[in-house]
């Protein structure tokens, strides 16, 4: 029997601030348990892909030991946000009503920056490999996505990895993708430990638990008005992509290798 992944689910009773300009409007909200998340809406940008690409991408680095914020399911009441001033943040609460996606907010976290904090090889190494894996095309020099926390690096915003989804035509071609776009990744000079990650993860997702991590998405992000397919059938289609990809790993693990090479 598979072994659900059990997410808490908060209701969001306050709108505190948006985060930072941008088409996703990412906000600092306050839950009924009284602590604080950074909000992603479904309303949003991509919409429920990009929310589904923050979940599947968050659990696959929990499961391989990275840190990443508790992610929880954010409910969204259909009254919550009339009394809002500001219309575009108003249009956003209305058509993100209905189950959102939030990540525990890290007070007193500052962005990652790579010429104060020098990150280990393996580290540097398992996230390099996460985002060739989820084809993440954030992380740059631009946009790092990481935070230092308490002297450690968490990985936060996973709603740009499979981009694939967004035309969801032609999945096997970009399961096998070799993922030029790692060269601009802001850890690929630090990694060093490539082929043993590669090894000790690719034991660690087995495919029961990309199917475990799979079945977390919830049903009303799986009805998609552009597509034919059924949730079932999306779910698949996100399981065999992945499955795929890690067994043919060696295709995006040997382009991060060429591209650290071309970078020296």
């Amino acid at each position: 029997m598979l072994k659900k992944i059990d997410l808490r689910t908060i209701n969001v009773i306050q709108y505190i601030c948006a985060l930072r300009e941008g088409g996703s409007l990412p906000a600092l909200a306050l839950g009924d348990d009284d602590f604080k998340y950074v909000l992603k809406f479904r309303g949003a940008g991509h919409g429920v892909k990009a929310l589904i690409a923050e979940l599947l991408g968050g659990l696959i680095a929990k499961e391989l030991g990275l840190r990443v914020p508790e992610l929880v399911f954010a409910h969204l009441d259909p009254a919550f946000g009339r009394t809002e001033a500001d219309e575009e943040i108003q249009d956003l609460l209305k058509f993100s009503q209905g189950l959102n996606l939030g990540l525990h907010f890290l007070s007193g976290a500052f962005t990652y920056d790579p010429l104060a904090l020098k990150v280990d090889s393996t580290l540097a190494s398992e996230i390099v490999w996460l985002d060739a894996f989820i084809t993440n095309v954030d992380r740059t020099f631009r946009n790092t996505n990481m935070l230092v926390w308490h002297k450690e690096l968490w990985l936060i915003d996973h709603g740009a990895a499979f981009y694939f989804h967004h035309s969801f035509t032609n999945w096997q071609q970009s399961a096998l993708t070799p993922f030029a776009l790692i060269k601009d990744h802001v850890l690929l000079p630090f990694a060093d430990d490539i082929d043993k990650v590669n090894q000790r993860f690719k034991q660690i997702l087995t495919p029961d638990v990309l199917r475990r991590i799979v079945s977390t998405i919830p049903q009303d992000w799986l009805l998609w008005p552009d597509s034919d397919l059924d949730s079932e059938q999306i779910k698949k289609v996100y399981e065999d992509f992945l499955t795929t990809r890690l067994e043919n790993s060696d295709i995006f693990v040997n382009q991060i290798k060429k591209a650290k090479d071309a970078s020296i």
